[in-house]
């Protein structure tokens, strides 16, 4: 793997890193009950995403 692919797929990692920390922050914060889970599985999601991305390494 070249020197640039891997800085490309640390990049994706630290976004998908980035999202779901996003979300979960927000899902805690925000006060509708249905907004809160839909945030909180996009977190999900987005934690499901790195680790598939980052066993595939």
């Amino acid at each position: 793997m070249s020197p640039k692919e891997l800085l490309y797929i640390e990049d994706a990692l630290g976004h998908t890193q980035q999202i779901k920390k996003v979300c979960s922050d927000f899902s805690n914060q925000v006060g509708d009950t249905e907004l809160s889970n839909f945030l909180s599985e996009i977190a999900k999601k987005q934690q499901n995403t790195f680790d598939r991305f980052y066993n595939l390494l």
